[in-house]
């Protein structure tokens, strides 16, 4: 009779000790986003923050916000590249919580792998904690879940959740928006990390172009571009309200530019945003002919080269602009706001593209 080995958790393909070398390995990178609040080290089963900080509130308002970076993970795997996919997640989370005025706190992702590679998950926490040091938040804790036989080997995927605190009364938002606004722009760095279905159907598995091929109008290889970090604003946007007077900002992210500056303007009002006021990178023209996408369509799915808005009073502008300059943030005036009148929508795209 022949024997027959028991099961266990290792031939069903979940490796422990992977696992907790991933953990060694990350462990440096964490300590880099320590901030004076956070207690403890990792590996604890919940991260701690000491909130007595917040005493120097009046009332503090707690903002969160959870997101991943969605199929630009697939051009990661593909391309072998896996320090950067970490500051798209800090920068869809955090970017989300400055909108309101919230200084970023602390942060906690979660990393789901076909197959635990230590390597791998450590590159992948690097870049994590780089954006949130960019971010200026800690990162405090995490998960990293091996799951055989729903994901392949070199699959994985990555989410993440962050909090921030902001002043009651410097809360930012819809209400503070009037007539003759200005709506400000800052340049993007490239696709960010939206709209990856459209773009890997178009270039990839329709047109066939290898990520490892050189673009011209690029200047540098396809899987580069679209690898190229989210830029993170969180700081940005911090100092700014610090330097000016600010009434509300919109992340550009999932839906277009439109859509997204329509979700901070009040009912009566209306975001008008003059294409001619700036020139799209050479990506998002290079998507649109090659798969014959229509500019709506485009202008729905991509941020179009702004990554962020600021509406500020038109007093505010010059010393806005200033200001962002000051940290090196291309931005320039785009629109600005007026009375709705008989328009459906908050906000909306007129003109051309300059070039």
């Amino acid at each position: 009779m022949s024997e027959t080995t028991g099961a266990s958790y290792a031939a069903a393909g979940v490796d422990i000790e992977a696992g907790d070398r991933a953990v060694e390995l990350m462990k440096e990178w964490v300590k880099k986003t320590q901030r004076p609040e956070v207690l403890g080290g990792l590996g604890g089963f919940a991260g701690l923050f000491d909130a007595s900080a917040l005493k120097r509130y009046e009332r503090p308002l707690l903002a969160s916000a959870t997101d991943g970076v969605g199929t630009k993970v697939d051009v990661a795997r593909r391309m072998g590249v896996y320090d950067t996919i970490g500051h798209d997640l800090v920068a869809m989370v955090m970017d989300d919580i400055v909108v309101c005025g919230a200084e970023p706190l602390f942060m906690t992702d979660y990393i789901c792998v076909g197959k635990v590679h230590p390597e791998r998950v450590a590159a992948i926490v690097k870049g994590i904690a780089e954006g949130c040091v960019l971010a200026g938040c800690a990162l405090v804790g995490g998960e990293t879940a091996e799951h055989p036989g729903l994901l392949g080997a070199d699959d994985f995927d990555v989410a993440g959740a962050g909090t921030g605190v902001v002043e009651a009364d410097r809360l930012l938002g819809a209400d503070r928006i009037r007539t003759g606004d200005a709506v400000i722009a800052m340049a993007s760095s490239g696709l960010h990390s939206n709209g990856y279905s459209l773009v890997r159907h178009v270039l990839l598995d329709r047109a066939g172009l290898a990520l490892e091929a050189e673009v011209a109008e690029l200047g540098r290889t396809l899987g580069e571009e679209l690898l190229e970090p989210t830029k993170i604003y969180s700081l940005d946007c911090l100092a700014l309200t610090r330097t000016a007077e600010v009434h509300a900002f919109s992340h550009i992210t999932g839906g277009g530019l439109a859509a997204n500056v329509a979700r901070v303007i009040p009912d009566g009002l209306h975001a008008t945003v003059d294409r001619s006021t700036w020139t799209p990178g050479a990506i998002f023209d290079l998507v649109g002919r090659t798969g014959n996408v229509e500019r709506l369509e485009l202008e729905k799915t991509l941020n179009m080269g702004v990554g962020m808005m600021a509406i500020v009073p038109q007093e505010s502008v010059e010393v806005s602009l200033t200001a962002l300059a000051d940290r090196g943030v291309d931005a320039w005036v785009a629109g600005e706001i007026t009375d709705r009148g008989d328009r459906e929508t908050g906000a909306e795209l007129v003109g051309d593209y300059a070039g």
